[in-house]
């Protein structure tokens, strides 16, 4: 008999796009952020000490198209995206929200930046 192995209770899509020194856009990994740059890492070595890496999944993503607020990452179910982020924050949204079933509200990106999903079937042509 083959024991089912558990889907993740959790995704946790963490930005890693990195714009080349120089350029005027944002990105949520940048040089002129060292902290950025070991933002995911953090996120990762976090849940492994906490031992609830196997039922949190954390991704490294391209671009979530939310540039001006990064670093940003994703956590779903609950399309939760959390903004201007770091170590100490994701320590807070992973004892609050992934452990504790609380959103962290004070790092949740702004409503008029992220507004409600938009069905696929009404644009679709």
């Amino acid at each position: 008999m083959i024991t089912a192995i558990p889907q993740p209770a959790f995704y946790i899509f963490k930005c890693q796009q990195s714009a080349p020194p120089g350029m005027p856009k944002p990105s949520c990994v940048s040089q002129n952020n060292p902290e950025s740059v070991e933002i995911f890492q953090h996120l990762a070595q976090s849940l492994m000490q906490k031992g609830i890496m196997g039922t949190v999944q954390p991704i490294q993503s391209s671009c979530l198209n939310r540039c001006q607020q990064g670093p940003v990452m994703l956590v779903e179910p609950g399309h939760t995206m959390y903004t201007a982020l770091t170590k100490e924050k994701v320590n807070r949204i992973i004892d609050e929200h992934i452990i504790g079933g609380s959103v962290v509200t004070e790092y949740v990106i702004a409503d008029e930046m992220w507004g409600e999903p938009v069905s696929p079937a009404s644009m679709a042509r």
